[in-house]
């Protein structure tokens, strides 16, 4: 007879997986890259089924696991490997998947139903293609900034998020957001004015 019986099994499987995982941020954060690359690889498939379990829209899921492993990347040097890591995760996982569903909810509020008289030119060669020309010329720019800066501007400019959930998600202050910002949004103007003036 199995003394633990299933859910006894359960709990410690759930309790095994998280001392491994523990045990792996903690090599990570001592610079181990394979053991970094295997925890993020471990706690993806977790983090998709919590994103289910919160109502994330199935085409939605990758999208805000991909952000979460994000904010974890970002803020992995505030784990204490004396703590355990599924709380910690869990709750990193929570923040971002509320701020995720917050924003989509604000931005469909801010929407209009795109209509054939909204269209600017009825032909179907417009002006999409300059448009979409300048945006992946904005996105390659963003690309080659310093990693502070280039997470600064994700966090604030491309994710609309305020300084203080910024700051929370990064693990960095108030100040060092704004000049990283400030600095990154100089570089940018300064090499797409150079660039508008090549072409």
């Amino acid at each position: 007879m199995d003394p633990l019986g299933p859910q006894g099994r359960a709990h410690a499987r759930a309790d095994g997986r998280e001392l491994d995982w523990s045990i792996l941020m903690a090599r990570a954060q001592s610079g181990d890259r394979g053991a970094y690359h295997r925890l993020l690889e471990e706690i993806a498939p977790y983090l998709r089924a919590l994103a289910a379990r919160r109502r994330v829209d199935a085409a939605d899921i990758e999208d805000f696991v991909q952000d979460i492993l994000l904010a974890v990347h970002a803020i992995r040097h505030t784990y204490d490997p004396a703590r355990p890591f599924g709380p910690w995760l869990v709750t990193i996982a929570n923040c971002r998947i509320t701020d995720g569903l917050r924003r989509r909810t604000r931005r469909m509020a801010r929407e209009l139903p795109f209509d054939r008289e909204h269209e600017t030119f009825a032909e179907p060669q417009a002006n999409f293609s300059e448009a979409d020309s300048n945006a992946r010329a904005l996105m390659e720019e963003v690309e080659k900034l310093p990693p502070g800066q280039r997470f600064a501007v994700r966090l604030l400019k491309l994710e609309e998020r305020s300084l203080k959930e910024a700051a929370a998600v990064s693990g960095r202050s108030i100040g060092a957001l704004k000049v990283a910002s400030h600095r990154a949004l100089r570089t940018l103007k300064r090499v797409l004015t150079r660039r508008g003036h090549e072409t």
